[in-house]
């Protein structure tokens, strides 16, 4: 018999992912092992410490360029920085799961298992210490969305996906407050990406077919020199297609979006706005720019159709909500459309802009749910709209934080988020789709509405009997949220080094 030959393992480049699910293993011996009340320090401590360590292992290997494991993950300028813009925005992320002054116990429920309505959930929503296993599952969802970035082949990009998915499809429904909306969250979560995972893997199987392997360079050589039937390849890029835009909340698969961003905890939710995304955009644009950059012209027209689509829905569907987080779920869409755009444009400009988009909304959505969380009544956290009026009287630091971070969405000058439009459109009109970027700039001028709708209420209303106080926010909530303002004002002000960077990150190896 011959002898078995293993592929070759760089752990350079896996480091970073093998960091996070080692720290994860490490917080479910804590559960075990660290009394109830020291877990929480503990816990948040050894994730913090985690993502730490696995970011400074990717800044030393910043310069590696590696295709490992037998060609299943590639190590490149674009894993690079979406795995770095993963560790950051999830690191802020964890500060905002951690905080436990805002609200007695924090924002997660003291047992997952208590019956909603029941004495002891009257109890636990009193001020009982929150779960810890929170961490373990944000820190197994991190370390999922590493790999799903760095994913060279499809079935490496399922197993990704499904890592951290299933810890998200938990952490939605573990809300302190609203128990019933917070599972019916979940379950709608579950249910959705279950079957968009079924087609992902369906279309698997259909490339597979075509290609004769999943590697995506191997699905590029079939599409440059086709072999089989074509009706495979269209076939299994539609259904890999629809698994993708699942997860990035593009239309017509964004419906579990607002269910979702409304019920569960805030913390999460500002988890999976700002990581999430990240991950979803980076697999996309891997796919897109590395397997099928050969049937460009047959998925440009179908896949812009669907950015115009997200841009118009989620910016005419935000007019009409009157939940603030339903709002930015809607906001979520729109921003989801515009990097569509982006991506579309399949040059090195389009993948750099989508990358700085990539990282100016996901701080200033992670500071957008930060002033959410702090908006609170003897209910917990209050949304509806009807209540923030007058905020900006009773509060008028926290509403002038909020206002410019909802600039930022609308995409004024000097905030973030004019930078990375203007971005993105500019890729876009170099990559001949003008069509989109006059859309693009339609559906802004539409959404730009409910943005502003909400600062003239929070500065132009009185105070009411049902105007919500604004609770001080601890130092783990004002270290989120400082970063969040932080950035959001220096990528409008001075974005030169993130575009370099970005411009230097724009080259994927096969």
């Amino acid at each position: 018999m011959g002898e078995l030959k293993l592929p070759a393992i760089d752990y350079g480049a896996l480091a970073p992912m093998l960091i996070l699910f080692g720290v994860a293993c490490a917080g479910i011996l804590v559960e075990v092992l660290v009394p109830r009340r020291l877990r929480n320090v503990v816990q948040l401590s050894l994730a913090l410490l985690g993502v730490v360590a696995a970011l400074t292992v990717l800044i030393v290997n910043r310069n590696l360029r590696i295709v490992t494991i037998g060609g299943a993950v590639a190590f490149d300028g674009p894993t690079i920085f979406l795995q770095g813009a993963i560790l950051v925005l999830g690191g802020v992320s964890l500060l905002m799961i951690g905080e436990r002054s805002v609200e007695a116990g924090g924002a997660f429920v003291a047992q997952a298992a208590v019956v909603v309505g029941s004495d002891k959930d009257s109890r636990q929503s009193t001020g009982q210490p929150g779960l810890t296993e929170v961490y373990p599952l944000a820190a197994f969802a991190l370390g999922g969305m590493l790999l799903f970035v760095a994913a060279n082949d499809l079935l490496t990009m399922f197993v990704a996906l499904e890592v951290f998915s299933l810890p998200l499809y938990l952490l939605c429904a573990l809300a302190r407050r609203r128990r019933l909306l917070s599972q019916e969250a979940a379950l709608k979560y579950f249910l959705l990406g279950s079957y968009a995972s079924a087609f992902f893997l369906f279309g698997v199987a259909l490339l597979y077919g075509y290609a004769g392997g999943v590697q995506l360079s191997v699905v590029h050589d079939a599409v440059s020199n086709p072999q089989h039937s074509q009706l495979l390849l269209y076939g299994g890029l539609g259904l890999v297609a629809i698994g993708l835009l699942f997860k990035s909340a593009l239309a017509p698969f964004h419906v579990w979006t607002p269910d979702v961003y409304q019920g569960a905890p805030t913390p999460i939710t500002a988890f999976m706005a700002a990581c999430t995304k990240v991950a979803a955009f980076g697999a996309l644009l891997r796919v897109l720019y590395v397997a099928f950059e050969g049937v460009r012209w047959d998925f440009q027209p179908v896949l812009g159709t669907v950015a115009v689509l997200t841009m118009f829905l989620g910016a005419i569907l935000a007019v009409t909500q009157t939940d603030m987080k339903r709002l930015l779920a809607y906001s979520s869409i729109a921003n989801a459309g515009y990097l569509m755009v982006g991506v579309l444009a399949l040059n090195d400009a389009g993948l750099s802009s989508t990358m700085l988009y990539l990282v100016a909304y996901g701080f200033s959505v992670l500071g957008a749910f930060a002033v959410v969380s702090l908006v609170r009544d003897s209910d917990g956290e209050a949304t509806h709209l009807s209540r923030w009026a007058g905020i900006g009287r009773k509060s008028p630091l926290l509403a002038g934080v909020f206002t410019l971070i909802l600039l930022a969405f609308a995409g004024i000058p000097l905030t973030s988020g004019f930078t990375a439009k203007f971005a993105v459109f500019g890729a876009a009109i170099e990559g001949g789709q003008t069509w989109m970027v006059i859309f693009g700039v339609v559906s802004s001028m539409l959404i730009a509405f409910p943005y502003l709708r909400v600062v003239v209420l929070m500065w132009q209303s009185e105070p009411g009997e049902s105007t919500p106080s604004v609770s001080i926010p601890g130092f783990l909530t004002s270290a989120a949220l400082g970063l969040g303002v932080l950035v959001t004002i220096a990528l409008g002000v001075f974005p030169a080094p993130l575009i370099d960077l970005t411009r230097e990150a724009s080259h994927f190896v096969r």
